[in-house]
């Protein structure tokens, strides 16, 4: 008989995923309103400062969390359902789902447009190849699966140094496997964001990671803190030896604030060894912390952690409304706002000259964002635990 997950272990999960998931808003709205957006990136270390850099890197957490997370929810629905052919079916046609909203729901909600700009393929995208990946992966051994996990996220660097202009016809493969890139020639140019090596490894190292979850509380949560541990530590050793695991290395700057700044400035497309070490350590450390906690159904952190897909989607659309509002308020018009960003390929030209707001005004919308958001994800949330409509398997 195959045993039964407590609802505290899943609770953990939740919760962690339900953070992520708040601080990830807090990027979308920046990339919407902040008017150092349209300028320079925040990792422009000739011109970002420690406010906005942090905004940023705060948001970093949020991807690889969120494909672990995915990986271990994975392993708990094998662990307690025994089937890995249905599992194998069912991330098949969960990924095949996310790509889908990725170049049309997605698409649609940043652009307000499916005809201009950039296909951009991102998060959703690798969440969805990742599950496809992973849906053969599973047939293998956790032991073997674990290791081939571990060298793909250590080795994957290995790989920088072959450029997609070296592949010529294969190039634009090599931009959806590893160098991220923009894909040409003819429209519509797709934007190879979230490569898959390595977040198929990030998530079936989190599917590997599953198997500790089914552990007595006290040996999950001791594996918990020294496998955060190890990662931090392996973070910080690896990156002071500046060698491997970032394509840039950090430098000394005019100030402490700014070297700290320089130190954390790892690369997210890929992600780079440095930054995953960098944001799962610490992530597991937090999620040691969660698994000793006992949330009422209620908690925030538990009804966005459930339902993550459709705040994702909502919180979208709803950003966009909102800088939409802002700009009819302060400028008179928001109708550039139905046209791409900027960032996305859109047409700068027809964005004011001073658009944008200051850093203050993306975090009071984001809390904003958040507070009404709540008591929508606490009724889709309790809507899915009490009717089995086909439709909400897919939210």
């Amino acid at each position: 008989m195959t045993p039964t997950i407590p609802r505290n272990r899943l609770d953990s999960i939740d919760a962690l995923r339900g953070a992520v998931m708040i601080i990830m808003a807090l990027d979308h709205i920046r990339e919407f309103v902040h008017a150092a957006a349209f300028v320079f990136s925040p990792e422009d270390l000739a011109r970002t400062t420690p406010a906005i850099f942090f905004t940023r890197w705060i948001t970093h957490f949020c991807a690889p969390v969120f494909m672990f997370a995915a990986g271990v929810s994975a392993f708990l629905v094998l662990n307690r359902h025994g089937d890995k052919a249905a599992l194998s079916r069912y991330l098949w046609k969960r990924g095949l789902w996310l790509i889908l909203l990725e170049l049309i729901v997605v698409r649609l909600a940043f652009a307000f447009s499916l005809t201009e700009g950039l296909v951009v393929l991102a998060v959703l995208w690798g969440l969805g190849w990742s599950m496809i990946i992973l849906g053969g992966l599973i047939r293998l051994p956790i032991q073997p699966l674990a290791i081939l996990s571990v060298a793909v996220i250590f080795l994957h660097n290995a790989l920088d140094p072959i450029q997609t202009s070296l592949l010529r016809s294969l190039g634009p493969l090599w931009n959806i496997l590893h160098q991220p890139g923009v894909i040409p020639p003819q429209a519509p140019i797709f934007l190879a964001a979230y490569p898959l090596i390595p977040w198929f490894a990030v998530m079936s190292a989190g599917f590997c990671f599953g198997s500790a979850m089914v552990m007595e509380p006290e040996i999950r949560r001791r594996r918990m803190v020294q496998m955060g541990s190890a990662a931090t530590v392996a973070f910080l050793v690896i990156r002071m030896a500046n060698i491997y695991g970032n394509p840039a290395p950090w430098s000394s700057q005019g100030s402490a604030i700014m070297t700290v700044v320089s130190f954390l400035n790892v690369l997210k497309y890929p992600p780079s060894l440095d930054f995953l070490l960098m944001t799962l350590g610490p992530a597991l450390l937090v999620l040691s912390v969660l698994d000793r906690m006992h949330f009422r159904p209620s908690n925030p952190l538990l009804v966005f952690g459930r339902v993550p897909l459709f705040y994702f989607l909502l919180h979208l659309y709803l950003i966009h409304v909102i800088a939409v509002v802002l700009a009819i308020v302060r400028y008179g018009s928001g109708s550039f706002l139905f046209h791409p960003l900027p960032s996305m390929g859109g047409p700068a030209a027809l964005y004011p000259a001073d658009y944008g707001y200051p850093l203050w005004v993306v975090y009071a919308v984001w809390i904003g964002l958040v507070v009404a958001l709540y008591p929508i994800c606490l009724w889709f949330d309790r809507l899915k635990s009490t009717r089995k409509s086909w439709w909400l398997r897919y939210l």
